[in-house]
């Protein structure tokens, strides 16, 4: 199992819910700059609670590779998910 994968499961965060953030879930940032490839940052909600899922897309295959995923900490963003917090 990658290190990624063990990461998402450490963070009580399935495939499953992954794959649902990525159907159905609200781009709330990109970063076109991104190497190799250009992602964005997800958000979706799972049992009710809030996802982040940053996924890449290679335009070529058209691809996409999730980066990483977790439960955003309300400390640090506002209350929607969507916005950092100011420091």
């Amino acid at each position: 199992m990658g290190h990624a994968v063990r990461r998402m499961y450490e963070r009580g965060l399935q495939r499953n819910d992954i794959v649902e953030v990525m159907r159905q879930g609200e781009v709330i940032a990109d970063y076109p700059d991104d190497r190799p490839y250009p992602s964005r940052l997800m958000l979706g909600f799972v049992a009710g609670k809030p996802v982040h899922v940053v996924v890449a897309r290679d335009a070529g295959t058209e691809q996409c590779f999730v980066v990483t995923a977790y439960r955003p900490d309300p400390s640090v963003w506002t209350d929607d998910f969507r916005t950092r917090r100011s420091s």
